[in-house]
């Protein structure tokens, strides 16, 4: 039996085929093909492993054989996957809904819409299923109905659009500004001041893909750049827990803040409390992930233990506030904090009664 023994022909799909000359004698195969077939190397390799590439008719599955020249090599692409979601039974806590909109709150871990890594299992697969035929596609396929969403790791409220008339109405408040938006996050140390409002200009980092920074000089002084995107986040310090070790009396360890967004950019929360020395409790990207420093005190070991498992950013979107795009009243949401965030809160409660 020969290694091609168990490969079936392939029956739909089209098929590319160049031959090799003189100069690309002795080159790896894989290579090769991934240079006139305009695929990547790791997707040219799984379709010769699978039996789709052909040497003069005879199939081959060893990626880094020769090239041998005044051969034909075909390459069989398989016809094009279909990936455009598709609706999944996914459990929905439902706030809100009529045949305009719908409200959810939606729980961390969730991904608003399919993106790499994230292809299943998101609110959009949820969403078509609960909403059948009547979820708007402005948004395009893949984000039909969506009119804003927060990051995957964020709990909280969020309004979907079942409607194009909804779509554009929803978009043009969040556009404007004029959609409410309360957030609560748990961040360390304390905002000083404890009341404020951070104004800068957010960009993609130059360090890190992955992150959103503050553009340099922008803080307080929009006109000082053009790059990025303008960003404003109102802050209120409404607790603080705990006792900073070394620190004037009355300098938390942790404090609750509520922030009301004006602007709604990526993760704008998150580099925001950061750049001011506060930043979310379990927030794997921005927050600096060193131990919590404690006594003795079980109240202290506790919350040492509790952030420890605490594998996400604190942050909780709490309230969201907009006008109906058919009534035109105005409609507030409130969602109370996870469960996994309340449990955290219910800890740091305990450094309090520690201190009195």
């Amino acid at each position: 039996m020969t290694d091609t023994d168990n490969i079936s022909p392939p029956i739909t799909g089209t098929w590319q085929a160049e031959v090799a000359n003189e100069p690309d004698a002795g080159e790896r195969l894989d290579k090769w093909l991934a240079g006139w077939t305009d695929l990547s190397r790791s997707r040219i390799r799984a379709l010769i492993e699978t039996g789709q590439v052909r040497a003069d008719g005879d199939v081959k599955t060893n990626p880094s054989m020769k090239v041998q020249p005044g051969v034909e090599y075909a390459v069989h692409l398989p016809p094009p996957v279909d990936d455009r979601p598709k609706p999944e039974n996914i459990p929905l806590d439902i706030l809100f809904e009529d045949d305009q909109l719908i409200v959810v709150n939606k729980p961390s871990g969730m991904t608003v819409h399919p993106a790499p890594g994230s292809r299943t299992g998101t609110l959009v697969h949820a969403l078509l299923y609960h909403c059948a035929d009547s979820l708007s596609g402005i948004g395009g396929v893949m984000r039909p109905g969506i009119v804003h969403r927060i990051d995957k790791d964020t709990s909280g409220v969020m309004v979907v659009a079942k409607t194009d008339r909804a779509h554009r109405y929803l978009s043009k408040q969040f556009a404007k500004h004029t959609i409410e938006r309360l957030y609560v996050c748990f961040v360390r140390g304390a905002p000083k001041p404890r009341i404020g409002t951070i104004e800068s200009r957010l960009a993609r980092s130059q360090h890190d893909r992955k992150k959103i920074a503050v553009v340099r000089g922008t803080v307080g002084d929009m006109e000082s750049s053009e790059h990025g995107r303008h960003a404003i986040t109102h802050y209120v310090t409404t607790k603080g827990y705990g006792q900073q070790m070394h620190s004037a009396v009355g300098t938390p360890q942790i404090s609750r803040v509520e922030c009301r967004l004006e602007t709604g950019r990526t993760h704008q929360i998150r580099v925001h409390m950061a750049h001011i020395g506060c930043a979310l409790l379990g927030d794997p990207l921005y927050g600096k992930q060193r131990a919590f420093l404690t006594t003795k005190d079980p109240a202290e070991l506790a919350v040492r233990e509790a952030l420890a498992s605490f594998k996400r950013q604190a942050l909780h979107a709490a309230k969201l506030g907009f006008i109906h795009p058919i009534t035109k009243e105005e409609m507030v949401f409130e969602s109370p904090l996870s469960p996994d965030i309340a449990d955290l809160e219910a800890k740091l409660e305990r450094l309090n009664d520690s201190l009195s």
